[in-house]
């Protein structure tokens, strides 16, 4: 899509991901617009009647009670970014940073955090035209220091990357006409403050996680083929005992992908059972998807969210500005954490499809699959050890991070909800199991070409060819990182998934 437009309509994920990874123009329609005024207009209102507001006309953290002069509002949210840029480490990915800038745009958006629309203009302009602050991306419990490098750009401060080039702030600005900021009362704490950063990443994370869910059935679907499983264990029969409708979804889903294979028609009796990497598909893969699908719910109920402090709310004429911990990002964080479990659920099993098929005891393949002389070519035996790698890592990510938590601000949030770290695993276990699905892709090509003149179904044969184009079949050893790669980049982008559904129609998710 070329553009989103924010305003009467609810962003989706995949508007989202549009944005933030494909570079699709953002605009606002009169609605937006009219409700960010608004929502100003009480904040300007509360300042010149000197209201006590947190972060307002008040100290912020744990100074709440310290009373600030009207005259250096402005200077309290200056100060407040400044101070708040100390996280460290490597840069976040750009479509990192870029999620985290339309996240502000949607939930300050919303018309209840009282920031100028001037401000968020300028944001917008700047994901438009492709400046990228340059955000540290370690240190975070949940908000404020991502965020304040971001906002360090607004005021010709910090860095940004544009047209390839890392700028000061004020020169990155500059390249596309635009002038720095200086921020009014309230829009440091709102540009720092919330669950943006978390949400965000969350929203990537979880659209990664469900292309790879979907594209794990169909790994499946490739493997069964390749060991000579029976698909006898997808009976609807048998699925219909279990009340769980995502076991149904994906046992059907293995029967379309699996559906006049010459090879599972030859095979169908080969085995009374299979080992339960295989006929526990619908059952593993199942209950991995019913968690992806809950926590994509709840992400998308915060992405729709405001997650401001304080919340400035209308009534009649007037308003009022309602401290809380809507910038509490606990809910994001526990399915985070979720998704990371769910994924590693899914690498487990698919590395051990992938280690069925290189080991010949089991495969009835030649050892690890390589054509010519066992032995002196190695063929797929270390690309399992990757896999076997890769799940290991997933395993150590699933500790959940949103259980842990260390007091902050003089023991004012003494609660936090480390959802940022839960969220960024998520995002990185999406990618990490995309490279498992992917090795478990080129071994099962590779044995379903082992097993010619038989051939597999319709779905795979599509897909078989397509890794073929830029894969060729392994007569002997050669360099197979690039191998891996190619592949892994038709998982993540949906090309695999696309391919199949072209021939099946669409799957399950």
């Amino acid at each position: 899509m070329a553009a989103v437009t924010l305003g009467k309509e609810p962003i989706t994920v995949e508007q989202f991901v549009a944005v933030a990874r494909h570079g699709a123009r953002v605009e606002f329609d009169a609605t937006y617009v009219d409700r960010v005024r608004k929502s100003r207009a009480l904040v300007e209102r509360f300042l010149a009647e000197n209201r006590l507001v947190y972060g307002v006309t008040t100290g912020f953290g744990d100074n709440v009670t310290e009373v600030i002069d009207p005259a250096d509002a402005e200077q309290l949210q200056r100060n407040i970014v400044r101070s708040h840029a100390v996280s460290v480490g490597e840069p976040l990915p750009t479509e990192i940073v870029r999620a985290i800038a339309l996240m502000e745009l949607v939930g300050l958006g919303e018309g209840y955090s009282g920031i100028r629309v001037e401000t968020l203009e300028l944001i917008r302009r700047m994901l438009n035209a492709g400046v990228t602050p340059h955000v540290p991306g370690e240190g975070s419990v949940g908000y404020l220091a991502p965020e304040a490098h971001m906002a360090l750009v607004l005021l010709g401060e910090g860095r940004a990357t544009y047209d390839g080039q890392l700028l000061s702030g004020a020169e990155a600005l500059a390249r596309i006409g635009e002038q720095p900021t200086r921020l009014a009362c309230k829009e440091g704490l709102s540009l720092t403050n919330g669950t943006h950063s978390v949400t965000a990443i969350a929203v990537l994370a979880a659209h990664d996680a469900d292309v790879a869910a979907t594209t794990a059935d169909i790994a499946a679907s490739l493997s069964v083929q390749a060991l000579k499983g029976t698909v006898r264990a997808y009976d609807a029969r048998l699925q219909a005992r279990k009340r769980h409708p995502e076991q149904t979804a994906v046992a059907e889903n293995l029967r379309r992908l699996t559906a006049s294979s010459a090879i599972s028609e030859a095979f169908l009796d080969h085995r009374l059972q299979d080992s339960l990497s295989l006929r526990a598909v619908p059952q593993i893969h199942g209950g991995a998807k019913r968690a992806l699908a809950q926590a994509r719910e709840v992400i998308v109920e915060e992405l729709h969210s405001v997650g401001d402090n304080p919340v400035i709310h209308p009534e009649g004429e007037d308003g009022v500005a309602l401290s809380g911990a809507n910038c509490d990002s606990t809910y994001v964080g526990i399915q985070a954490d979720t998704m990371v479990n769910a994924m590693t659920v899914l690498a487990k099993v698919s590395e051990r499809r992938t280690d069925r098929m290189v080991n010949s005891n089991f495969s009835e393949l030649p050892p690890f699959l390589v054509r010519r002389q066992p032995g002196l070519n190695s063929g797929y035996m270390i690309a399992q050890y990757t896999a076997a790698a890769l799940t290991m890592e997933l395993r150590g990510m699933a500790v959940p991070a949103s259980a842990d938590t260390i007091t902050t601000s003089a023991n004012q949030e003494d609660a936090v909800s480390n959802g940022y770290l839960a969220a960024l695993k998520a995002y990185r276990a999406a990618h990490k199991l995309a490279y498992v699905i992917a090795i478990e892709l080129m071994c099962a090509t590779q044995a379903l070409d082992l097993l010619a003149p038989l051939t597999p179904s319709p779905a795979a044969e599509a897909l078989r060819t397509r890794i073929r184009e830029t894969v060729p079949t392994v007569d002997e050893d050669r360099v197979f990182h690039t191998d891996i790669e190619h592949i892994a980049e038709l998982v993540r982008s949906g090309e695999a998934l696309r391919v199949v559904e072209g021939v099946v129609g669409p799957l399950h998710r």
